[in-house]
């Protein structure tokens, strides 16, 4: 558990002052990870040894191992803290934050790594999109984007399905592209595995977290998802998604420029947009 389950677990046999310590913890996690035993004292109200011992309490030996903790929750996707926005100075860091991972995840794509991205989409029989979690929204948006230039892309699972069903008849003659940002399902590396042993050419594209899975994909794209905010950002992926898309349709003018011809023609027909 982390620190907050546990602090929610024990809270009621806590000393009040070992409760105004926890509040105080509960109410800064963001900050938790820079904080030494003396300033949690400190801002807390509360003598550092009240502090030592709601660490035991917790199951901690010192403040140390508690920021280390703080550390790792972080690193894996785990939405701690939840500090005031708005603030321009908060704004400016998220800015220079996100223009730094759309240029690391562009950097790393480069045009020989997105020609053969592209070449896959193209030339397959079907691209099968596959996003689990997190992941599930990115992956409806580039199947979406995707079928404005061509046919045969699927979204994987739908409701109430598994992978399996969508794989079943795919081979080397098809492509997946396969989000995996972090805080995956614990099936993930199976699943990836499972579809490049069938020959299918995957693309994957995940924050850092995922590369240990890039053996099975024929393309490895990174895209970071560091955020200033307890949340991760997808700000980088979703250009990335507008990039792959607008390459596809790039790639095959003329079947694109006809399929989104029908495409508008069905939308008057059928009276579905304003």
């Amino acid at each position: 558990m982390n620190i907050g389950q546990r602090i929610d677990r024990s809270y009621g046999e806590l000393s009040p002052q070992e409760q105004r310590a926890a509040d105080f913890i509960l109410d800064h996690l963001g900050d938790l990870a820079i904080y030494s035993g003396t300033e949690l004292a400190q801002r807390s109200g509360v003598s550092k040894a009240t502090v030592s011992r709601l660490f035991r309490r917790l199951g901690f030996e010192n403040a140390q191992e508690v920021r280390e903790h703080a550390r790792s929750l972080r690193s894996s996707g785990v939405p701690v803290g939840g500090g005031a926005s708005g603030a321009s100075a908060d704004l400016s860091a998220h800015l220079v934050r996100e223009v730094e991972n759309l240029r690391r995840t562009f950097d790393a794509l480069g045009p020989d790594r997105l020609e053969q991205t592209t070449a896959l989409l193209v030339r397959s029989r079907t691209v099968t999109v596959v996003g689990l979690r997190n992941s599930h929204a990115l992956a409806l948006h580039l199947r979406e984007q995707l079928a404005q230039g061509r046919a045969g892309v699927q979204l994987a699972p739908l409701p109430g399905q598994t992978v399996a069903e969508e794989f079943a008849e795919r081979d080397a003659r098809d492509a997946a592209v396969v989000f995996g940002f972090r805080r995956r399902t614990s099936g993930f590396g199976r699943m990836v595995a499972g579809i490049a042993s069938r020959g299918v050419p995957i693309v994957l594209i995940g924050d850092a977290s995922a590369r240990r899975y890039a053996e099975f994909a024929a393309v490895w794209i990174e895209c970071p998802i560091d955020s200033v905010s307890p949340l991760d950002s997808y700000a980088s992926a979703t250009s990335l998604v507008n990039v792959l898309a607008s390459s596809v349709l790039a790639a095959r003018v003329r079947e694109s420029r006809t399929r989104i011809a029908a495409i508008n023609g069905l939308y008057e027909e059928l009276g579905e947009l304003e």
